[in-house]
């Protein structure tokens, strides 16, 4: 690429991280900004050598614009990138530049970042915190890494005749994801997103949708994503029905089957509340909202917890800044 600073088109973009990021992260490729542009967001690619970012820019309320890096930015960004990104976020009027590196958190990497000016955010847009299943070893290796009763729940299901596919039904899954949403009081997308995505990744083998059924009967599904060594659940959903026979456990193994056979090393079970290890183990039988839900779900697969670096700001405009960290907590409050 060049030494100079260059502002890429989307096929300039997908040769440059298949060539110089073959591991990065999937939503710092084209396709997830192609994704995100068909539903509010616009996209600009910025590379100086191998430092790279893909920035998602949106109109927020009165006007202001939210500059917004998933994932990224690639390579050595704090010395060389920076500028560019600070010309580019000017140019299009942000009042704030978010960032999310695809690090786990450590206080070298906080440091470096508050360093280069960079302010921890109020506002993560991705989870801070994950557990991801190491899938490397043999299927029966990987199973005893799980807990026991996790183990026993995907066995379970294949004995009360759970059986998994492959899906192609968006409308379906986008009504099952609406339903499991309002049941257990998260946001769904509009099935337009679903649709959308499963569209760009799916013909590349970097998308795949799974259903559950008993008898020919839907009872869970979910949407996961590979990239690299990596395969990330996104979207799941599930019916009340048929529970007994758990069907979401005969789905994630076949998840985790999928991902292994793609060349995946590691799961992201993606999402989990973020609070230590000790507290969490302390307080999940107890706790149910948010995201303390799903903790006791994914907990079982054997992985491990991370911490992300999270969400780091750098300021443009200081009093829209400002009005921007207030609606947040305003937000959170009402929440």
């Amino acid at each position: 690429m060049s030494d100079h600073p260059t502002r890429a088109s989307p096929d300039d973009w997908r040769q440059f991280l298949d060539q110089d990021h073959p591991q990065a992260h999937l939503l710092q490729t084209a396709s997830w900004g192609e994704l995100k542009a068909s539903h509010g967001w616009r996209r600009k690619f910025v590379h100086l050598g191998r430092a790279a970012a893909m920035v998602l820019l949106r109109r927020l309320p009165l006007g202001s614009v939210l500059a917004y890096v998933p994932k990224g930015p690639l390579g050595p960004w704090q010395s060389d990138l920076l500028p560019e990104l600070d010309a580019v976020c000017r140019a299009e009027g942000a009042f704030a530049l978010k960032i999310e590196p695809d690090q786990d958190w450590s206080p070298e990497t906080a440091s470096a970042l508050a360093t280069a000016g960079f302010r921890p955010s109020p506002h993560s847009i991705q989870p801070v915190r994950t557990i991801t299943v190491n899938l490397e070893g043999s299927e029966e290796e990987l199973l005893l890494r799980m807990h026991q009763k996790t183990r026993y729940n995907i066995r379970l299901a294949e004995r009360k005749e759970v059986a998994v596919r492959s899906w192609d039904d968006i409308a379906a899954f986008s009504r099952m994801m609406e339903r499991t949403a309002d049941r257990q009081g998260f946001g769904a997308h509009m099935p337009s997103y679903y649709q959308e995505a499963f569209r760009l990744f799916a013909p590349d083998h970097q998308c795949q949708l799974l259903v559950a059924e008993h008898q020919g009967e839907p009872l869970a599904a979910l949407m996961l994503f590979a990239r690299g060594d990596r395969a990330w659940y996104f979207y799941g959903a599930s019916t009340p029905k048929e529970r007994a026979r758990m069907p979401t456990y005969a789905l994630q193994w076949a998840a985790i089957r999928w991902a292994r056979q793609r060349g995946c090393t590691t799961y992201d079970l993606w999402g989990v509340p973020d609070a230590d290890e000790d507290q969490l183990e302390a307080q999940f039988t107890d706790r149910s909202d948010g995201l303390w839900g799903v903790y006791r779900f994914k907990r079982g697969f054997g992985g491990e917890l991370r911490r992300h670096v999270g969400a780091w700001d750098r300021v443009y405009q200081p009093v829209r800044y400002l009005a921007y960290r207030l609606a947040v907590r305003w937000m959170a409050v009402a929440g």
